[in-house]
C-alpha cells in the first residue's frame, strides 16, 4: 500500500461518499425526462409498482462508482483491476439492452458468465478461499457463485428502496473493515463509492419511487457488490463477507430450490420471494424495507465482530447468530401479519 492511499483514510473517504452520491443524485435528476421517454417500466402481474414508472437510472449509480473510485485510486496510486472495469461496463450495457429489449435468458447467462470469469481468472494466483482445492476448480466455483450473486441482486431489486436498503449497509460495513486495514484499497475505493452512490439515487428511489435501476443498474452493482465481498474472502474473511450477504443469499437461493420443487418454471419471472410476499400479506413497503435495512444493519455488525475478533469460537457464534436473524426476518416476511 502506497503512503498516499494511507493519506485515504478517514476524511478523506468520507469525501469520495459525498462525491459520488452529488454525482448520482446530479445524473439521475438530469437523464429522468430521457427515462420516462425511452425506458418506460410498465406495471405487470409480476409488478410491485402501479403506474408506469421510468427505469435506468443505474446508470448513474455506476457512472458515479466508477468515475469516484477511479479519480481516488489514481490521485493515491492505487490500481483497480481494469478487468473489473470493463466487465462492469459490458455487464451494464447488457443490463441495458434487457431494460429495453428484452434478452434471451441463454444470452444474458453467456454474457454474464464472461463478464464474471474475466474478473475471477485475472485475479492473481495467491488470491484463494480455500487453497486445498485445485485453483482452476476454486476459480470456477466462484464464478458460478458470481453468476449466481449478479443475479440475485436483480431479481432482488423488485421493490422500492430494496436494494438500497442492503447495499448501503454492505458497503458502508466494507468501508469501516477497509478503513481498519481488513479490506484491500482498491476494493475499499469501490465499496465508499458505491455506498455513495446509492445514497444519492435513494431520495428518487423512495416510496413511491420516481425511478427504478433497471438492469443496468441491478446487474453491475451485483458485480461490483460480489467483488468487493469476494476481496473480502480472499484476504481470509469468508465467514464476513457469508454475513454480509445473508439475506440476499437465503432470500433467493430458498425461492429458487422452492421453487423447483414446486415443478415451476423457475427462470420466469415471479413475485414469491419473501419480500414479495411480505408485501402480498399485509406488510407496506416501508415497513418491509425498515425490517430488511435492521437486519442487514445487525449482519454488517456481525461480520465486523468477526474480522476484528479474529477467534474461531466468535465467528461460529456470529454466524449462528446471523442465520437465525435472517430466519426470523424470513419468517415474518412468509406470511406473518403485522401488528
Amino acid at each position: 500500500m502506497s503512503s498516499a492511499a494511507e493519506a485515504l483514510a478517514g476524511a478523506p473517504l468520507l469525501l469520495a461518499v459525498v462525491a459520488a452520491a452529488l454525482i448520482s443524485a446530479l445524473v439521475t435528476w438530469i437523464s429522468r425526462p430521457l427515462l420516462q421517454r425511452y425506458a418506460l417500466a410498465r406495471p405487470n402481474a409480476r409488478s410491485s409498482h402501479r403506474i408506469p414508472t421510468p427505469q435506468g437510472a443505474g446508470i448513474a449509480v455506476i457512472a458515479a462508482t466508477l468515475i469516484v473510485a477511479s479519480l481516488w485510486a489514481a490521485s493515491a496510486n492505487v490500481a483497480i483491476p481494469p478487468a473489473l472495469v470493463a466487465a462492469t461496463v459490458v455487464i451494464a450495457l447488457v443490463g441495458f439492452a434487457d431494460d429495453i429489449v428484452s434478452l434471451p435468458v441463454l444470452v444474458r447467462l453467456a454474457l454474464q458468465a464472461s463478464c464474471v470469469g474475466a474478473v475471477v481468472f485475472t485475479a492473481p494466483e495467491t488470491a484463494r478461499i480455500v487453497p486445498a482445492l485445485p485453483l482452476a476448480l476454486e476459480r470456477g466455483l466462484v464464478v458460478l457463485a458470481g453468476v449466481w450473486f449478479v443475479n440475485l441482486v436483480n431479481f432482488m431489486d423488485g421493490l422500492d428502496l430494496m436494494t438500497v436498503a442492503e447495499v448501503v449497509p454492505v458497503t458502508a460495513a466494507l468501508l469501516l473493515l477497509g478503513m481498519f486495514g481488513d479490506l484491500s484499497w482498491p476494493a475499499l475505493l469501490i465499496a465508499a463509492a458505491l455506498c455513495g452512490a446509492m445514497l444519492g439515487f435513494a431520495p428518487f428511489n423512495r416510496p413511491v419511487a420516481k425511478v427504478f435501476l433497471g438492469d443496468v443498474g441491478s446487474l453491475p452493482i451485483g458485480l461490483l457488490l460480489g467483488w468487493c465481498l469476494l476481496e473480502l474472502a480472499f484476504r481470509g474473511q469468508p465467514a464476513a463477507a457469508l454475513l454480509l450477504a445473508a439475506y440476499y443469499l437465503a432470500d433467493t437461493t430458498i425461492t429458487l430450490f422452492r421453487r423447483i420443487i414446486r415443478r415451476e418454471p423457475f427462470w420466469s419471472a415471479h413475485r414469491t420471494h419473501f419480500y414479495q410476499r411480505a408485501t402480498d400479506s399485509g406488510f407496506t413497503v416501508k415497513r418491509v424495507i425498515a425490517e430488511t435495512f435492521a437486519l442487514n444493519l445487525v449482519l454488517a455488525l456481525l461480520a465486523i465482530v468477526t474480522v476484528r475478533a479474529g477467534s474461531t469460537a466468535i465467528t461460529m457464534i456470529c454466524l449462528i447468530a446471523g442465520a437465525a436473524a435472517v430466519a426470523f426476518v424470513l419468517r415474518r416476511f412468509a406470511g406473518a401479519q403485522p401488528a
